[in-house]
């Protein structure tokens, strides 16, 4: 039995010790037919000579400078199939994995030719001091309201979310692609830079009669804070959302998103970052992102 290859993309910028702690984790995985390609997104602070000397048989790939999440990766995916992969993973550079992970997700994929994308549970890697609490069990998108929540998001793991079902999309930090259905729906879509590309994939797949599988028996640990979000992240994922949803959304759906944006998100979100945070620069930065959205 032919044992399909994956190659793992690992996207490195100024992360160099998340992405050591990443590649030695990948080291213990049991699933034999994988190679790993590790893109640099223009890394400052002297990643690519460390990963050079440290792991000298795997191929880097140099940027030159920062082409955001979408098109970063994209250069890899786009190596990937040159070299005949059978499936891509984007793996987020601060995750770390278990084991059988890559195993249970090809698995899955290999059980039914119209599953294009799957992805696994993915637990914060610390949540005060809990290894089990979930950041997603998949993920639902509410059109009319312009959301995409992750499934059993802060919730401790109890088993609730442990059955094999479809949903909307998948987290970025860790999707397992086929070939056949890149070729088919095309690569990340650059515009988005970052935030929401991974949630247009996943529409664009299921558009081309693809599913997307969230396979809660593999596990990846996340390196995000729950507590901590950047300007950069609220500016991109304002305007991202309206990207999005001009991109996918029907005229109905659109024009009910407007009518909750500006009517309670707008007002909602404003009173946060000006009234609670007194963050000046955290809300020009969600105006900003709904003025370039728009």
């Amino acid at each position: 039995m032919t044992v399909p290859k994956v190659a793992i993309i690992i996207l490195n910028w100024n992360g160099k010790e998340d992405t050591i702690e990443c590649l030695e984790s990948l080291k213990h995985i049991t699933y034999p037919n994988y190679e790993i390609l590790l893109v640099d997104n223009g890394s400052t602070d002297g990643s690519v000579e460390c990963f050079r000397e440290r792991y000298p048989g795997m191929e880097i790939i140099e940027n030159g400078k920062n082409l955001g999440f979408a098109e970063g990766n994209n250069v890899g995916i786009r190596r990937a199939l040159e070299k005949g992969a059978d499936y891509v993973l984007l793996l987020n550079n601060d995750t770390v994995v278990d084991p059988e992970f890559l195993g249970e997700l090809v698995k899955v994929g290999e059980s039914d030719e119209r599953i294009g994308i799957v992805g696994p549970k993915v637990y914060y890697y610390d949540y005060n001091g809990r290894k089990d609490v979930i950041h997603s069990a998949g993920a639902k998108i509410y059109m009319r309201r312009g959301t995409a929540p992750p499934i059993g998001i802060n919730e401790v793991d109890r088993g609730q979310y442990d059955v094999l079902r479809q949903v909307d999309y998948l987290e970025g930090a860790c999707m397992l692609i086929k070939r056949d259905a890149i070729h088919k729906i095309g690569l990340l879509s650059p515009e988005y830079f970052m935030y929401w590309e991974e949630t247009d994939w996943c529409v664009r797949a299921h558009k081309a009669g693809y599913k997307t599988v969230y396979v809660p028996r593999a596990v990846v640990w996340h390196k995000i804070d729950a507590r901590q979000t950047s300007i950069n992240k609220v500016y991109y994922m304002t305007r991202n959302t309206f990207l999005f949803m001009k991109k996918h959304a029907t005229k109905k759906e659109y024009m009910s998103f407007l009518l909750y944006f500006f009517t309670f998100q707008f007002w909602f979100t404003s009173c946060i970052f000006v009234l609670y945070h007194r963050d000046s620069k955290g809300f020009m930065s969600f105006f900003k992102g709904i003025i370039d959205g728009l």
